[in-house]
């Protein structure tokens, strides 16, 4: 990572957080509708993977992907217009925080089903070896999704196939509610898919620079052909489960240790160092993307309430002439 794409990242982080917690406000105030899972804590892993994807790169996104959306390049007021059920939404207010897509950008969709995204994405995949470019398929997942069993049989197809598939799980050591420990012997996902034999990696997903530094590194095999591979990035998400959830499940946890590895606060530390910018530079970059945000969420007041015949238009194609 250098000093433009240090500021790029940092600016991007910086939007995800305020975004989640400005969402989280929102939703107490009833102007946020449906179920919201939030990202807390886990932009690095979005940041470091998406800032680096052409728009030709397809991302899946699963319950968490406002951070995935954000960092894809999906415009921030748009999705903040989803959220609020409001027209100018990224699906007209009729998808929600869980169905976000923005198909100019290549975030192809997230799904509320735990682990559904990962066969989608061997789809996209296949799709561009069969059109011949070089373009790759990336799919964002948690730990709770690889006892799916279509997880299972997604490795197997696209190590078959060799797919330009990259797998990114965000370990945040919670399936849900559940503790890792309490719904497998497996500590690691990547010793989990080792049988297929596929190139696979553990890092600290809170660093930043070690995610950008080793999606960097599979990014180059899988746009060579040397697909798929799955990057397993261990993180911790700062709030429970969704939006409103007592937690009392992770009291457990050590909070205070986890918010002292905050991954934005480290590149922020990191940047300062290496003489990026300087701490005047970083309060403004994050006051920017503060900024950012309250335009979104005056963008999304002012939008209107999407057409009633409308929903019956998107969820139904219509009769099938004979």
């Amino acid at each position: 990572m250098n000093e433009v794409q240090g500021r790029d990242v940092l600016d991007t982080m910086w939007r995800i957080r305020h975004f989640e917690e400005r969402v989280g406000r929102l939703k107490r105030a009833d102007e946020v509708h449906g179920l919201i899972h939030s990202s807390l804590g886990q932009e690095g892993v979005a940041a470091g993977v998406c800032r680096q994807l052409r728009d030709d790169d397809a991302v899946y996104s699963g319950h968490r992907a406002h951070g995935h959306a954000i960092a894809k390049g999906a415009p921030m007021d748009r999705v903040m217009a989803e959220l609020m059920g409001r027209d100018d939404g990224l699906c007209h207010g009729l998808g929600g925080s869980m169905h976000l897509v923005d198909v100019e950008h290549g975030l192809m969709g997230a799904t509320g089903v735990v682990g559904g995204n990962v066969p989608i994405a061997l789809g996209s995949a296949l799709a561009a070896q069969l059109r011949g470019d070089d373009a790759v398929a990336v799919v964002f997942f948690g730990d709770g999704a690889v006892q799916a069993g279509h997880f299972n049989e997604t490795i197997n197809l696209a190590t078959l196939w060799g797919s330009p598939l990259i797998l990114v799980c965000e370990n945040n050591g919670f399936a849900e509610f559940t503790l890792r420990s309490a719904h497998t012997v497996v500590e690691r996902v990547s010793d989990v898919v080792a049988p297929y034999g596929l190139t696979r990696e553990t890092i600290d997903g809170n660093d930043v620079l070690a995610v950008w530094d080793a999606f960097g590194r599979f990014l180059e095999a899988a746009r060579r052909g040397a697909g798929p591979l799955l990057l397993e990035c261990l993180t911790h998400r700062l709030s429970g489960h969704y939006e409103g959830d007592p937690a009392k499940y992770r009291e457990a946890i050590a909070q205070d240790e986890w918010q002292q590895v905050d991954p934005i606060l480290r590149l922020q530390r990191h940047g300062i160092g290496a003489g990026w910018f300087g701490s005047d530079e970083a309060a403004a970059i994050e006051a920017g993307a503060v900024a950012q945000v309250e335009a979104a969420v005056a963008f999304a007041r002012e939008s209107p309430w999407p057409d009633e015949a409308l929903i019956a238009e998107m969820v139904y194609a219509g009769a099938v002439d004979a």
